[in-house]
């Protein structure tokens, strides 16, 4: 992944992702989102199970989330993926959902790294964090 190029993630629409018109449901991409997040983690070189097994995981805190066109059955969408802004125990992901060239949906997703254990903040991991301040 190279330095503020977004991270790019595609998948294909299928039928249990649409309502009965044959357009994505809006909660539905919220889902893709979050794939594209893991995706992009995973593409650090960080594993999130690793992060479980130390009681560490990340919490959606807020999200935004503009739609501007649909989605639709059969469709491949890409997923864009990039960090705007990151602390100490949380970081901000804007991503945006494209068909080809046409932007579907844009959003702003806060999430905040906890201690399972405690259900508290704490820290990003040092690796993670490094990684994404290499990235950004």
């Amino acid at each position: 992944m190279d330095k503020f190029s977004p991270h790019c993630f595609t998948v294909r629409v299928y039928y249990e992702d649409t309502d009965a018109g044959g357009i994505v449901y809006y909660a539905n991409y919220l889902r893709f989102l979050e794939r594209a997040r893991s995706e992009y983690v995973r593409d650090l070189g960080v594993s999130q199970q690793a992060l479980l097994d130390d009681n560490i995981a990340f919490v959606v805190k807020k999200i935004n989330m503009e739609n501007h066109a649909p989605a639709k059955f059969e469709q491949e969408i890409t997923i864009r993926t990039s960090i705007s802004e990151l602390k100490r125990a949380s970081m901000v992901f804007t991503q945006s959902i494209y068909f080809a060239d046409r932007l579907l949906v844009s959003a702003e997703v806060q999430v905040a790294c906890v201690n399972l254990l405690k259900m508290k903040p704490c820290a990003i991991p040092p690796s993670l964090y490094k990684e994404c301040l290499r990235v950004n």
